[in-house]
């Protein structure tokens, strides 16, 4: 960047959409060339000082990648890198950074809803509701009840503390086994993964893709859950099976899912996990709430401050890791 030249922001949207509200501070401190496709991503990157990413599932990172000439930073308005960590990428001294802390709670919150959901047959009840029929049932208690929460870092830390807060108990699942939590009862290591499935009445994934995840549910990982347990999957489709998981719907190995994430997303029309009764879908919105690209763009600003300033920036990812490392538990 030239001496008292504006630092130059290559921002890439997904196609269509406008640049996220909330980046008026930063007008008259820096230059913001927005792109939504391949030819405008390469043109802005090769000036940029910084790359804003708000399309997380985009490839053309990557694409562009090699008309960068002087990028200092990166950032991704998500909590999930995984479509930024390419080899060049992981391999330059560039930092990476993201969006944790935003869509923690928000992401716990749609989860205690869902637990909620099954226990108390929700579904039934609107359906009922729809056909006006009077007929009544008994329901499931909370209380007492256990979860699994497979990714113990900040968003599952947030899902422990409200499911524990309502009544249930709670362990995680990380890479690494660790003892002494405030939040969970236990933390397994993932090798002891399939070792306790079979324990828990709700099992939450709450984990980056990683190589070390991707696949994780599989038919094997099915089968170790109990027969009325239910699986929550706010993490990233690809750690789910997809095939896998309908045959243990159908079979009966589980007895629901609550899914706001795919292998493919959008979900196809016709795909078999739209019609079944005992299965919930949403559309990768789980920690969407109102207001939330303000508060996104709150938090670049916040750290393009310390970027101009010279400090050490927020929530820097572990490239090899795939996620900024956890912090100690407050």
């Amino acid at each position: 960047m030239a001496t008292g030249a504006l630092p130059v922001i290559a921002l890439l949207t997904a196609p269509g959409e406008a640049p996220p509200p909330g980046l008026e501070p930063l007008e008259g401190r820096a230059e913001i060339r927005h792109a939504t496709d391949r030819e405008a991503l390469i043109d802005a990157v090769a000036e940029a000082d910084i790359l804003l990413v708000t399309d997380f599932r985009s490839a053309l990172v990557a694409e562009a990648w090699p008309h960068a000439r002087r990028l200092q930073w990166v950032h991704a308005t998500s909590a999930g890198v995984d479509a930024l960590l390419f080899p060049e990428l992981i391999a330059a001294p560039v930092p990476l950074t993201n969006a944790r802390g935003i869509f923690d709670r928000p992401i716990a919150e749609t989860v205690l809803g869902l637990v909620l959901l099954f226990a108390k047959d929700l579904r039934t009840t609107l359906a009922l509701q729809q056909r006006q029929e009077w007929r009544h049932r008994e329901t499931e208690c909370i209380a007492g009840r256990h979860a699994l929460v497979v990714g113990a870092g900040a968003i599952g830390r947030q899902i422990a503390r409200l499911l524990t807060a309502a009544g249930l108990t709670v362990d995680g699942v990380a890479s690494r086994p660790r003892g002494d939590d405030p939040d969970f009862g236990a933390v397994h290591g993932t090798a002891a993964l399939h070792a306790h499935l079979g324990e828990a009445d709700y099992v939450v994934i709450a984990a980056p893709l990683t190589a070390a995840t991707a696949g994780l549910f599989d038919a094997a990982a099915f089968r170790a859950m109990a027969p009325s347990a239910r699986l929550i999957n706010i993490g990233r489709g690809p750690i789910v099976v997809t095939d896998d998981l309908v045959a243990a719907l159908r079979e009966g190995a589980i007895a629901g899912a609550a899914l706001d994430v795919f292998e493919q997303e959008p979900l196809p029309a016709g795909h078999p996990l739209w019609g079944m009764e005992n299965v919930v879908v949403s559309p990768h919105m789980a920690g969407d709430f109102r207001g939330w690209q303000a508060a996104l763009s709150a938090q670049f600003v916040a750290n393009f401050e310390r970027w101009a300033a010279g400090a050490p920036l927020h929530n820097v990812v572990d490239k090899q890791r795939g996620y900024v490392p956890p912090e100690r538990p407050s």
